[in-house]
């Protein structure tokens, strides 16, 4: 599973993130690595900085419990929440796409991969989660159950634990003539919508100006976190040869890395302050 699937949304950034989008940031980048679980009434408190109510941040908590994501402890009167090992791998993924693999592909002579897919009408939810890991990896369709990225990948984590191997076909291959890359792209990828998304993200972010809705640099990191990964979620990396010159995630990526050193280090202080945890390692 990956950040995408379960972040179960299409936000775009300039919209109000859902709850359970932002509690993959506040985990992701407060909780992943240090093996503890946190009180109930810290999401509580954390999340009414960013207008997240009572009861909306508990029924998060307990949907995501549900699905496998926490295991819960009860310490005296306080219930807390520490991670699994299937939601710290589906943090890390988030992790990995924000600072290591990043949206600017300046590798344009890299092969792109092909994956073809055929399932029976009685798998739709294996079709539905397949989709959405192929979004989330970098993978644009170009009918007929073929998928296409502008980049070598790993299909084989794409599909990992889905059970589908004998259902799907992978190449790896340039492109040549006739084909014109720019068409492929063209098909595959609505561009016009990643520009939008962009362009909302700098209006909002590239501003001297604090967030409005953000009292402190705790949730002005969870606000701009999440609505970063938002933004990033269907880029496919497309290499920067094949994109206008003014490519808006360019710009982009530099302020999110230029605002998250400016906020994460009094953010975590901050969130030590606040956070009431105890010492609780990832469980299965």
């Amino acid at each position: 599973m990956t950040t995408d699937e379960c972040a179960e949304t299409d936000e775009g950034s300039g919209t109000r993130p859902r709850p359970q989008s932002l509690m993959l940031s506040f985990l992701g980048n407060f909780v992943l690595g240090r093996d503890i679980g946190v009180s109930s009434g810290s999401f509580i408190d954390v999340f009414a900085r960013v207008g997240v109510s009572e009861h909306a941040a508990r029924s998060t908590l307990s949907r995501m419990a549900r699905r496998g994501h926490f295991h819960r402890e009860r310490h005296g009167r306080q219930v807390y929440y520490g991670l699994t090992r299937r939601c710290a791998e589906i943090l890390a993924d988030g992790e990995r796409r924000i600072w290591t693999t990043g949206v600017v592909n300046q590798d344009a002579d890299a092969p792109w991969t092909l994956l073809s897919f055929s399932l029976p009408e009685g798998r739709q939810r294996d079709r539905h989660d397949l989709r959405s890991r192929l979004t989330w990896a970098g993978f644009g369709p170009l009918g007929n159950g073929l998928w296409i990225a502008p980049s070598e990948l790993d299909a084989c984590q794409v599909i990992d634990g889905l059970g589908i191997d004998d259902n799907v076909r992978v190449f790896h291959a340039r492109p040549a003539a006739p084909t014109e890359v720019g068409r492929i792209i063209a098909d595959a990828f609505d561009l016009a919508d990643l520009t939008a998304r962009y362009r909302r993200f700098l209006e909002r972010w590239d501003t001297a100006a604090p967030v409005p809705e953000a009292p402190d640099d705790l949730a002005r990191l969870l606000l701009l976190m999440t609505d970063w990964l938002q933004t990033i979620r269907r880029d496919p990396r497309v290499p920067l040869a094949h994109l206008p010159d003014d490519w808006p995630a360019v710009r982009a990526q530099k302020l999110v890395h230029e605002l998250h050193g400016t906020y994460a280090v009094p953010a975590r202080a901050e969130a030590e302050r606040v956070l009431d945890t105890v010492p609780m390692p990832p469980s299965d």
